[in-house]
Parts: structure tokens; sequence; C-alpha cells
């Protein structure tokens, strides 16, 4: 038997939030298909291309994406990956957490201990800043914190605080002081800020900080020197079977950091 795990939007398409399974092996592909055609016709259908699949709680691109094989006993969480927001902002769900990202202008001059006071006064949001070319863009944000969530729902954090996993699976290092070194915020450099909490506390910390944020989270394609700090050749590339190689390679590696 594989139990199914629907989390945040998911629980809508079934009326419920775990299913089981009765088959001691199957593709995710095989499941998202059984899936799809249980889906009753007065409920809204399951997303497959904007969803996160995580087998016993490892995110299935860092195994062999929608082809890994399900065996007795597994369980798979199908996470939405919702998003929207104004131009400032980019915003989306997880596992029932609100996400969001923000820009912070090079005029803050110095993000590190502007960020430790944000964590004071705002105790009730987790918040990560990282320099910005350390971030593709929405979908590779999305994928990394969606590890990290997992991680922590499976009691298996790199760190004890969350904010910290995430930059260190960011960064794909299990060393603090590396991931602080390599992606952490500096000086004169921009900063994206990634927040996780509850919506109206979300919509407090923005409008406290609208007039020191870029107009765009994401302005710039940073996919060379991303590819060049993690020595991501055009091999690797061409043997990923998705839309977005760069962005699932990078999952890949941050998520291996369970192990």
């Amino acid at each position: 038997m594989i139990t199914v795990k629907l989390l945040g939007g998911a629980r809508k398409s079934f009326a419920s939030d775990k299913l089981e399974i009765q088959s001691d092996s199957m593709s995710i592909s095989s499941l998202l298909d059984h899936l799809q055609a249980s889906i009753p016709v007065t409920l809204p259908p399951l997303d497959s291309n904007n969803i996160l699949v995580a087998v016993n709680g490892v995110d299935s691109s860092a195994l062999q994406g929608k082809e890994t094989l399900l065996k007795n006993g597994d369980i798979v969480s199908i996470i939405p990956l919702v998003h929207g927001g104004r131009s400032k902002r980019v915003q989306f769900s997880l596992m029932n957490t609100s996400v969001e990202l923000v820009r912070l202008k090079k005029t803050v001059k110095d993000p590190v201990r502007f960020l430790e006071s944000l964590r004071v006064k705002h105790s009730n949001l987790v918040i990560q800043g990282m320099r910005a070319q350390y971030v593709l863009n929405a979908e590779h944000a999305k994928k990394i914190v969606a590890i990290s969530l997992s991680a922590q729902k499976a009691n298996v954090l790199l760190s004890n605080k969350i904010e910290t996993d995430i930059l260190m699976r960011f960064a794909c290092t299990r060393q603090i002081s590396d991931a602080i070194s390599k992606v952490g915020v500096k000086p004169n450099s921009d900063s994206i800020l990634v927040i996780l909490g509850k919506k109206p506390s979300l919509e407090k910390l923005f409008n406290e900080l609208e007039d020191l944020l870029e107009a765009s989270v994401f302005s710039k394609d940073n996919s060379k020197l991303i590819k060049k700090e993690f020595g991501i050749t055009q091999k690797e590339l061409d043997c990923v079977l998705s839309k977005t190689p760069l962005e699932d390679l990078m999952a890949e590696r941050s998520a291996t950091l369970f192990h």
C-alpha cells in the first residue's frame, strides 16, 4: 500500500488530506495518472505541472523525477506550488505556509544587521536573506523552500532553524559557515529576502519594507553565474528531462543534503 498525503490546495481535488493506494509498486507518473482519473467531476482538477512530489520527505527531483518507482509503505506528499502577487513581491503557498520573496535595495548599508533587526521585530516570521545572484528565479526558490519545509516536517533539518536550512540548501552545503560565506547577504550587494509566515504578518512586514524594495524581485538572468559557481556542465543539464533543468538540478543537489 502507498499512502498519499495531500497538502494545501491539493485537498480540494479529493475532499481529503490522505489517500491509500492499494499497490506495491508503481511510478510517480502512474500514480499521478491514477489520481487524476479518480478526481470526482464535481471537484477541481489537480494541476500536475505545478506541484512538488516528495517521497518519504525527499523531493522526487532528487530521485528519478516522475519515473521514481514507489514501493509498498512509501509515503508520497503532493504539494501544490501556488504563486502570485505584485511586482515588488513574489508570493506563493507551500504546505499551508505562505512564502514571500522581496529584493532589498543596495541602499541598505548593513544588510546583516538589518536582517537581524527584522527577525527580532517580527519574531513570528521566518526571515532569511541571501545575495540575489544565487537565486535563479521564483521556481528555483519554490523548490528549495519546499525541500526545507519537507525536511522540517520530517524532522531532518540541516540545522535547528529552518531559516538556516534554507540558506544551506541555496548554497548546496551542509556547513553553515560555508553557506554564509557563499550566499549570505553582504554590503553593496543586492539581497533577496525569503519570508515565511501568516499572510497578515507578511503584509505588515511588506508595508514596512516597501520603500526599501526594488521594483522587481528578479531582474537579471543569473544562470551563467550559478552554473559557474556550482560547477554545473551543459552535459549534466542535457541529462535532465525537464523544461527547467537548471532549477531541477539545483533542487536535486539541495535535496540530497538530507543524506
